[in-house]
């Protein structure tokens, strides 16, 4: 029987079966290991599929990416020089980056809090040349400090972009409503996303300015800036497939906001606070600002800070691919963000639990994860896998018969979960005959 015959057969069956997605759950990813104030998740980039975690208050732990796993070892432990205040604080270790030729180099570079004066400090650490579970002390060197007139904004995520560069972001410098106007002040790192050459040292300086920054020949400005007019962004991560450059900036006291970050543009804090005029119930001009793609607004159903999270690009959650994924601090909603063209962005609500999500993070295969509460979680469908479900959405149709189609004609891969997922009949061989049987069942 003719290949393209049954690819076409199978499409006209099944085009007016409506895709069914499924419903998720989050479960915790480690049952066996906790964690103290967990800020952020990462992965080295050296194939060995370890987890880092970042602590607030001053420690990395790292652990093999094993959801039976009991081990855990301290990869840096800074305590005793981060500095933070009692209680709820916006201090502590709040960023981390690996270079992107840590494998070769061993170079990692953290974003801390550091008292006397206030101020947020950027370091280069080198693992250790005895055990890749270890950082080596010694190795420490500033990059960049920033001072900090209060204890709350100080951002705090750190990333190399597809250019190779870090990003770093620094929040307005704190207290309430940007009261020394740092937001719109270029003069100052506060409020903005910086873009530095690490690689290269400049005068006097242990980095560069990439020459096409956008205000490296501007009077009046600081030239590490990237982008600015922001308030206190917690989280930001680029989409590879689009490169997107996403960010979740956190409101004053009405809206949370989502902005796509490009080189030079102005996001408005503090003359606006997402699409409206700040304060409340005045009048601005946004000529000059650039709106976010998504808002929300404050306090309607508890949501009071929002955490930003990745455009998801693995195969476990084929119904979540391609969407931004983000939640709220305060009640532990989720939210999946498509972006469209048009600017008719759809956003869907996930779930809703009782997990302060602090922050977002992927492995080395772009499966998300996320921290709050002393653990890491991760989504898990609500329904058991399928027999044809190769996808793994919770539903057998029509992707399931062109995944499996795409197989037989040698055009993808399968792992050997979803080969024994395709065997319908259990004859040790995948083609037509299982095709057919998923089509039936999709028939039903």
């Amino acid at each position: 029987m003719n290949k393209n015959f049954i690819l076409n057969s199978a499409v006209i069956f099944c085009i007016s079966i409506s895709q069914l997605y499924s419903q998720y759950e989050v479960i915790d990813a480690f049952s066996n290991l906790t964690f103290n104030d967990p800020v952020g998740i990462y992965y080295a980039p050296d194939g060995t599929d370890r987890l880092f975690v970042l602590e607030q208050p001053g420690k990395i732990k790292v652990f093999n990416n094993d959801s039976d796993e009991t081990n855990i070892e301290i990869f840096l432990d800074i305590e005793d020089i981060v500095d933070q205040g009692g209680g709820y604080t916006e201090e502590g270790l709040l960023g981390l980056a690996f270079h992107p030729n840590f494998s070769e180099n061993g170079y990692f570079y953290v974003n801390y809090t550091k008292y006397g004066p206030r101020r947020n400090v950027i370091a280069r650490y080198s693992v250790s040349d005895e055990n890749p579970n270890y950082a080596d002390h010694g190795t420490s060197t500033i990059i960049l400090e920033v001072d900090q007139p209060y204890s709350n904004h100080n951002g705090g995520q750190m990333g190399f972009g597809p250019d190779g560069y870090l990003y770093i972001s620094f929040g307005d410098g704190g207290s309430g409503g940007d009261p020394q106007g740092n937001g719109q002040d270029l003069l100052t790192l506060l409020g903005s996303i910086i873009r530095i050459d690490i690689n290269t040292e400049g005068t006097n300086l242990n980095y560069y300015i990439p020459e096409d920054n956008p205000f490296i020949s501007q009077d009046n400005a600081q030239p590490e800036i990237y982008a600015y007019g922001l308030r206190n962004m917690w989280r930001f991560s680029w989409d590879l497939e689009t490169g997107f450059l996403w960010g979740a900036d956190v409101g004053q006291n009405s809206y949370e906001e989502i902005d796509i970050i490009e080189s030079g543009l102005n996001y408005g804090w503090n003359t606006m606070e997402a699409n409206h005029c700040y304060p409340p119930g005045t009048e601005c001009s946004s000529e000059g600002l650039e709106p976010p793609v998504w808002e929300y607004e404050l306090y309607v159903n508890g949501e009071c800070s929002i955490t930003g999270g990745f455009v998801y690009r693995g195969d476990l959650l084929p119904s979540l691919y391609g969407k931004y994924v983000y939640g709220d601090w305060c009640t532990g909603d989720m939210w999946a963000l498509t972006y469209v063209d048009s600017g008719d962005h759809v956003n869907e609500h996930l779930l809703t639990t009782d997990i302060n999500i602090t922050s977002f993070g992927l492995d080395q295969n772009n499966e998300l994860l996320f921290s709050g509460n002393e653990s890491i979680y991760k989504f898990s469908p609500e329904v058991e896998t399928l027999m044809g479900d190769v996808n793994y959405d919770g539903a057998i149709n029509i992707l399931d018969v062109l995944q499996i189609i795409s197989y037989i004609l040698g055009n993808s891969e399968f792992s050997s979960e979803q080969e024994n997922l395709s065997d319908l009949n259990s004859d040790g061989v995948i083609n037509v005959l299982d095709v057919i049987q998923v089509v039936n069942i999709i028939l039903n």
